[in-house]
């Protein structure tokens, strides 16, 4: 048994992408979107902390030592780099950064204004390529960087990756049975190009596997 000084912080999930990352949250004053929730409504914001976990070595880091107002979201790995989330709520900031191991930190790959999003439901990194994007409740897919688009999805429909202009979607019915269906859409207009029954699954070495 190895003990691994984590700080309180006692649940690991894998990065996407990585065979070799986990990362761990604080999670004492909610998620990223409670906590934008508190700050619309004028209330004071705490911060949460977030860790890295090598995988099998065990060594931990701690790549953003946040400030009161600053909250972290999940991360991603990208390109074999692990990719990090950060709100500035104080500065209306949402800050997207990448992970030297060398260092132990973050550094700092763009900053693109809050009030590009709504709100912070479902704000998140995704790859591949690397994007910020932001899935509201009702069916709209965003994407806020690296450049600003929106899409009109259908009923349970949501964003997996990007492979040049093809956006690949998942999709579930039950009619009465569950199953699973993944559409292409064309990145440049939206249109609906394939429908592919089963669902895609994209591997750590970047292969995308269709289980049908």
């Amino acid at each position: 048994m190895k003990k691994i000084p984590t700080n309180g912080i006692t649940c690991l999930e894998p990065v996407p992408g990585s065979r070799d990352w986990y990362w761990g949250m604080d999670y004492t004053g909610g998620d990223l979107y409670e906590a934008g929730e508190l700050y619309q409504d004028r209330h004071p914001i705490q911060r949460n902390r977030g860790i890295l976990i090598r995988y099998p070595e065990g060594t931990v880091y701690e790549p953003i030592r946040t400030e009161p107002g600053q909250y972290l979201g999940k991360p991603v790995c990208h390109n074999g780099q692990v990719a990090l989330l950060m709100v500035d709520f104080p500065k209306e900031e949402i800050h997207i950064l990448a992970f030297c191991e060398a260092t132990g930190r973050a550094e700092p790959l763009a900053v693109v204004p809050l009030s590009l999003a709504e709100d912070c439901y479902n704000l998140m990194l995704k790859t591949s390529p690397l994007l910020l994007t932001r899935s509201p409740q009702e069916n709209r897919f965003f994407i806020l960087w690296p450049e600003y688009r929106e899409f009109e999805l259908e009923d349970r429909e949501s964003f997996l990756l990007l492979d040049g202009d093809r956006m690949y979607m998942e999709k579930w019915y039950e009619d009465p049975d569950y199953r699973d269906e993944v559409v292409v859409r064309d990145f440049a207009t939206g249109k609906v190009l394939e429908r592919m029954p089963g669902s895609l699954w994209p591997m750590p070495d970047g292969q995308n596997w269709l289980l049908a």
